[in-house]
């Protein structure tokens, strides 16, 4: 089963720069979407017809949303604040959590799509990004005890060690690089959940998954490994390969990130 998560920066857009062929060649069973900014109806026309898709929404219009889609029917759906304990205040967590079962020759195995805040350091935007991540934290630990074979991936906006950014230094004090963040993802790992991507690319800096559209960081690879496949343990040992689908060049780039694709032996 090959599965695959990227945020598209707006499905709309990514499709009228080259989603389509991207995904016609992939190669993909599951698919993760976030920031797809638009309702259901459009982001299944836009992903094609011979997909299953779940979507949810965000409330505040061209904002956030997440998505999965699959070859095979998806079941058990399940979104947003009902997911994650219903502590949130809506709508500025809506758009950020979707889960889902897909079927597998050896059993289900659960897929969650996740878009978390970006957040500023020191405003009331932190306060909702931390919000977000105890409600994930919580949530982790319930799918845990339910399902042996699950995967939480997404734009998680948090890279998690110096090898995941390539500027570390300069952002020891930005949002997406604080040590309050990054120990989010440290009580993940120490709870069990496997980095896969990681897991599989070994201790090296890179590769990355997001870059600036601004400047040069792009083509001077300057940039961010912030998309990621948390697998539970039963799941992880199944992986067998992992790539970033890096565009060739920074005008073939149909968003700004780049799809996280792994291969699982299943």
């Amino acid at each position: 089963m090959r599965i695959a998560s990227v945020n598209v920066n707006g499905v709309r857009a990514a499709a009228k720069k080259g989603m389509h062929d991207w995904i016609a060649g992939s190669g993909c069973d599951v698919i993760a979407l976030q920031e797809v900014r638009a309702p259901l109806e459009t982001t299944a026309a836009l992903i094609g017809e011979d997909w299953h898709v779940v979507e949810q929404a965000c409330e505040i219009k061209g904002r956030a949303g997440v998505a999965i889609a699959s070859r095979t029917s998806l079941t058990d759906v399940l979104a947003g604040v009902d997911a994650l304990g219903g502590t949130m205040d809506e709508p500025v967590h809506t758009g950020r959590w979707i889960e889902a079962t897909v079927a597998s020759p050896s059993g289900p195995v659960r897929i969650v799509s996740v878009y978390m805040h970006s957040g500023t350091a020191g405003t009331p935007k932190m306060d909702d990004k931390y919000a977000m991540l105890d409600a994930m934290t919580d949530r982790l630990a319930v799918l845990r005890a339910e399902f042996d074979r699950v995967v939480v991936m997404g734009d998680i906006n948090i890279a998690h060690t110096e090898n995941d950014i390539k500027n570390w230094k300069g952002n020891l004090k930005s949002a997406g690089f604080l040590p309050e963040e990054r120990a989010y993802q440290d009580r993940w790992v120490d709870a069990g959940w496997v980095d896969v991507h990681r897991s599989l690319e070994g201790a090296k800096p890179g590769p990355y998954t997001w870059w600036s559209m601004r400047g040069q960081a792009f083509d001077n690879d300057a940039g961010w490994r912030i998309d990621y496949q948390y697998a539970s343990p039963q799941l992880a040992a199944k992986a067998t390969a992992v790539r970033v689908d890096r565009q060739a060049s920074w005008d073939s780039r149909w968003t700004d990130h780049a799809p996280l694709v792994v291969d699982y032996a299943l």
